[in-house]
């Protein structure tokens, strides 16, 4: 079994909670790549043996549920899934009783749920880390995989440009905060009244101050993908927005990224998005389905970067 090297040491995150990459250092997210590309390599660790998981779903998933329980399992742990109806929460059963609950039965609670403040009552709550699945604010899970997709294929993170193109919303947070903290420049284009939220734009501001990196913000998604590495898109109606999905459909239609978009970026152009994607609504089929799409090799990090994560936080390293 391999150590990692003390300059990539993740001793200090032992036992800590996940909430977002606001309050994570360059350093150890750094750390967290470092550690996701070598268990991408070995991947089978049985460190976790009698460790458990508990993993609650209030909102629906592929990609979360299976990376984390398949996580888990290479690990030589358990993960177990818990759905709003398998729990008291979804009977009136208060956070903070669930949270004392399960700490005294699991090792950690990865909760994927609508508010970030039931994430913050279920850390501050519980006993055991507690890593945000996803919350309607932040996705932290997703940039971890992000930021490790494009070092795998760019070969580094600092002066990479990165445009998302599409709703200011979580995984929008979350790669913005991100892209800041590791050095990529980034450039946001959502429509008005659909721009990322002012508590992550201050977040990232302050980041990008300290790695000298570049943050734009704009309406214009032209402006945006200039000379972009890496092209980033999102669904235009996340769970929850169903209502609004033929308003947003005509609000979003000119950020679709498309072949007449992609020619303003870099040749040689990374096209990434977090999926589920709906081909002809935010991008074109010959863009995701074509060779400079990566959305799969992203898809699959998800599983190396949240098993570096879980690694970190639950195994106590010599």
């Amino acid at each position: 079994m391999h150590t990692v090297k003390a300059e990539h040491t993740l001793t200090h995150l032992y036992g800590k909670d996940f909430l977002s990459l606001k309050d994570v250092s360059p350093s150890d997210i750094n750390a967290l790549l470092t550690e996701a590309s070598l268990l991408k390599q070995h991947p089978i660790q049985p460190i976790f043996q009698g460790k458990t998981l508990a993993m609650i779903f209030e909102k629906s998933s592929t990609r979360t549920r299976v990376s984390f329980e398949a996580g888990m399992a290479q690990l030589g742990g358990t993960g177990l899934f818990l759905s709003s109806s398998d729990l008291q929460l979804g009977r009136g059963e208060t956070v903070a009783d669930t949270a004392k609950v399960l700490s005294g039965f699991v090792d950690a609670i990865m909760i994927r749920t609508f508010a970030h403040e039931k994430v913050e009552e279920l850390a501050e709550h519980a006993d055991i880390p507690v890593i945000n699945g996803l919350t309607d604010r932040y996705h932290p899970c997703q940039a971890l995989a992000d930021l490790l997709t494009i070092q795998e294929i760019k070969g580094k993170l600092k002066g990479v440009k990165v445009a998302y193109i599409g709703d200011g919303n979580n995984v929008a947070h979350s790669l913005m905060i991100g892209c800041a903290k590791m050095g990529c420049d980034v450039a946001v284009a959502s429509p008005k009244g659909y721009e990322v939220e002012e508590e992550a734009v201050n977040a990232a501001k302050e980041a990008a101050a300290v790695s000298g990196t570049k943050i734009t913000l704009t309406d214009n998604p032209q402006e945006a993908v200039r000379d972009a590495d890496v092209i980033y898109s999102d669904v235009f109606t996340s769970m929850g927005q169903e209502e609004e999905t033929q308003q947003r459909l005509s609000v979003f239609a000119p950020y679709q990224v498309n072949a007449s978009l992609v020619s303003l970026a870099k040749p040689d152009y990374t096209f990434l998005h977090c999926l589920p994607a709906h081909r002809e609504e935010e991008v074109t089929s010959d863009i995701i389905d074509g060779p400079n799409s990566a959305v799969f090799q992203q898809a699959e990090n998800r599983l190396h970067a949240q098993k570096a994560l879980l690694k970190a936080l639950l195994y106590k390293q010599d």
